[in-house]
């Protein structure tokens, strides 16, 4: 058995398999990606040791705990690592490296496993992502995608990964489309904490010699901050502004949102917070054309009279280099469209190279 040393964030990888001993709860809100969730104290256990921490005593905490902490390992033992074989190396970590990953630790050594425990526990992982955002986003070589709503950024995106460029894609990792209507159906936005999480962890995949494509987004997609060292390195990085036109726009959007057909109420209740903007007259047909489901004489009103006209102003005044972005036509958003859109940005970006 190898001898047992603090284990540091770097070297996680040499591990076989990556377990969080925290609650489900503490799981929940962020952990480091690729870990496997094995509770020593789930949510209601956790909460009722710390209430007897503070009412009763230690002892009494220390006592009960160790006894929960045990039915919990004896659980794991017999269902999650039944099937692992005798020369399996976990890497352990709690909070702060302390008791729930130490006990598992134990158990694991004893029964013969090179069990090691990472070194300060989450804490460190989450002082590695901030770290790793603060030094990696300045050094980006940023092209952002500008365009106004329903222009398909983000699936032009995806096309440029398709074809084996660098992407940010903000919004996949927010789980949400940045707009007002931007919520995905039946789907949780993360934690701010999960959303810097994956940020970092897609940013220790770059080539810093290559270009990184990322949409051009506000300060917050949804409920997530982005952080402010990429809010400000994006505003100053080169444009590219695909110009689609109006109809192009209304098919994409229809397509894109067909799903808002689906809960009128909902949609209905999201138009009625632009009424100080668009005046009662104005969102009451918003919202009768919300139940009546006709989607498509709403976007065209929508991109009309709410999106476009701040659109022009709004990008000027967010990025430096809007004056001298470069610009690409589009007058058909369908897949295909899409992937030539992906082509002609790439051609853009080679000649300016060469």
């Amino acid at each position: 058995m190898s001898h047992r040393q603090p284990i540091r964030i770097a070297d996680r990888h040499q591990f076989d398999t990556l377990i969080d001993a925290r609650s489900p709860a503490e799981f929940a809100q962020d952990h480091i990606p690729g870990a496997i969730n094995c509770p020593v104290l789930d949510n209601e256990e956790r909460a009722r040791i710390g209430t007897i921490y503070k009412q009763v005593s230690p002892f009494e905490a220390k006592r009960l705990g160790a006894a929960m902490v045990s039915a919990n390992l004896a659980r794991h033992l017999q269902e999650t690592f039944a099937d692992k074989p005798a020369n399996w190396k976990p890497l352990v970590y709690c909070w702060r490296g302390g008791l729930r990953s130490g006990s598992m630790v134990t158990w694991l050594r004893l029964v013969g496993w090179d069990a090691q425990q990472l070194a300060n526990g989450y804490k460190s992982y989450r002082g590695h992502v901030i770290e790793l955002i603060d030094r990696l986003v300045p050094q980006l070589r940023l092209q952002v995608l500008c365009g106004a709503t329903g222009s398909a950024k983000t699936r032009v995106l995806h096309a440029l990964a398709e074809a084996g460029e660098q992407v940010l894609d903000l919004e996949g990792y927010a789980s949400h489309k940045g707009s007002l209507l931007g919520n995905l159906p039946g789907v949780e936005q993360p934690s701010q904490k999960y959303f810097e999480t994956l940020l970092a962890q897609q940013l220790e995949s770059f080539d810093p010699s290559r270009t990184v494509y990322v949409e051009g987004e506000s300060a917050k997609i949804g409920r997530v901050s982005l952080p402010l060292v990429l809010v400000e390195h994006m505003r100053q990085s080169p444009v590219i502004a695909l110009d689609a036109t109006p109809e192009a726009r209304l098919a994409y959007l229809l397509r894109d949102y067909a799903y808002l057909g689906d809960d009128p109420q909902m949609l209905a209740d999201k138009l009625g917070w632009l009424k100080e903007l668009q005046g009662k007259e104005t969102i009451s047909r918003w919202q009768a054309w919300a139940h009546e489901r006709s989607l498509s004489p709403l976007f065209s009103e929508l991109m009309a009279q709410h999106y476009d006209p701040h659109y022009e102003r709004s990008q000027e005044r967010h990025f430096t280099q809007w004056r001298t972005r470069r610009r690409v036509q589009a007058d058909d958003l369908s897949e295909a469209g899409i992937a030539a859109l992906a082509r002609q940005i790439l051609a853009l970006d080679a000649a300016s190279a060469g």
